[in-house]
């Protein structure tokens, strides 16, 4: 999808989804795309907003999930958990393309996903973040090493409820937003 598209109206929706899906599972495996590291948004215990940035590990269009790792002691996993929904914003300049999935998202720090994602990190540098003696955001008092026997990996699955596509351009911006119920419409 171009910009240079005449009219909104021109939009192929089915086309669109699929190029939004295509930039997507191409972040995860591109380290140097865009879209690669969105900005997950919720809230946490007091109603107050939350962000930061994440590393997209999986996007599924079939089941309509994305996937982020995280440490489990990360007060972002108490905050899901207790108010599963969130935002993930994606911004990428080479397409002006801002993307927003409004997601369900379903916290596991154990089972066999979590284990199969551990599987694969364990064998990057990436393992020692999830094996840290001290929880993310602890004061560091000392190098003491704990047991690093086990890890602290927890895997955010994301159902998307709806996304919201804006495509910035000279000559007009562009916005659609596609619900999980398969809708999609044009936004003014």
């Amino acid at each position: 999808m171009s910009a240079s598209s005449d009219h909104p109206a021109d939009i192929d929706f089915e086309s669109l989804r699929g190029q939004i899906w295509l930039q997507l599972q191409r972040a995860v495996g591109e380290r140097d795309h865009e879209w690669r590291t969105p900005v997950l948004a919720g809230v946490d215990a007091d109603g107050l907003p939350q962000a930061r940035t994440v590393v997209l590990r999986r996007a599924d269009p079939n089941a309509g999930t994305l996937q982020v790792y995280t440490d489990s002691r990360s007060p972002k996993v108490a905050e899901l958990q207790g108010q599963p929904h969130a935002v993930l914003v994606f911004w990428s300049r080479r397409l002006n393309w801002q993307l927003r999935a409004r997601v369900t998202v379903q916290v596991q720090t154990g089972g066999e996903q979590v284990e199969a994602a551990w599987e694969q990190v364990s064998r990057t540098a990436a393992a020692t973040d999830y094996l840290a003696p001290a929880a993310p955001g602890s004061v560091f008092a000392s190098r003491a090493h704990g047991d690093h026997a086990s890890h602290h990996l927890a895997v955010l699955l994301a159902r998307i409820d709806a996304l919201d596509w804006l495509e910035l351009a000279r000559d007009g911006h562009r916005r659609v937003r596609f619900d999980d119920s398969g809708a999609c419409r044009l936004i003014p």
